[in-house]
């Protein structure tokens, strides 16, 4: 009984360090294919950083994409809009106010941009941060010429705090994954050859 009771240890005990073995195995067989796919993108965000001239080198590509906030905004219907709504696309989010003189500057570059490449893939999203009634921002839009744009507000700038934006206007580009993947402080000329052309290649990387 003593040697029979040591062989099923010793069965035990292999069978243990086989199954280990295999699970080790497994995570490092899996482990290399996400980092690989993570590698090919910050490459290609690298390459696409390398293309900025002008006013998009104020555009800064984060090292690893970051987390957005999930708090809701009221919608130009007067509904509530979450960010989560835009997943699937690039989104280029645009935060500003009708006090913001720069924004006024900036405002008809991003309607030109959106014009350009908006639909299914691409989104320029712009979000009226503070305290911005809705005849004030439609009487901005009109004096500018904006019509394609939309008209949301975060009055309570619960949105804004909460993705770390302190001056206006900030931009901050989304992946199709709903991470935050870049950003801009600032007024930019979004209509430029360079801009469209960098977010050509945005759309082109995150292609399903």
């Amino acid at each position: 009984m003593k040697n029979f009771g040591s062989i099923n240890e010793r069965s035990a005990l292999v069978y243990t360090a086989c199954a280990a073995f295999a699970i080790a195995a497994a995570v490092f067989v899996a482990a290399p294919v996400t980092h690989a796919a993570d590698t090919a993108s910050a490459r290609t965000l690298s390459a696409i950083s390398e293309m900025r001239e002008g006013d998009m080198r104020k555009l800064n590509f984060h090292s690893e994409s970051k987390p957005i906030s999930d708090k809701p905004f009221i919608s130009q219907d007067g509904g509530d809009g979450t960010l989560a709504q835009y997943h699937g696309q690039i989104v280029l989010l645009n935060f500003w106010a009708t006090w913001c003189a720069p924004c006024r500057h900036e405002m008809p570059m991003l309607s030109e941009l959106q014009a350009e490449l908006g639909g299914d893939d691409f989104q320029v999203v712009t979000l009226a941060t503070g305290r911005n009634m809705m005849p004030a921002m439609k009487k901005f839009f009109a004096q500018i010429e904006v019509d394609n744009l939309s008209l949301h507000r975060d009055p309570k700038q619960k949105l804004s705090r909460d993705m770390g934006v302190l001056g206006l206007p900030a931009t901050v580009i989304i992946n199709r994954e709903g991470k935050e993947i870049g950003r801009l402080q600032g007024d930019a000329d979004w209509s430029s050859e360079n801009a469209r052309a960098i977010i050509g290649e945005l759309i082109k990387m995150n292609t399903p």
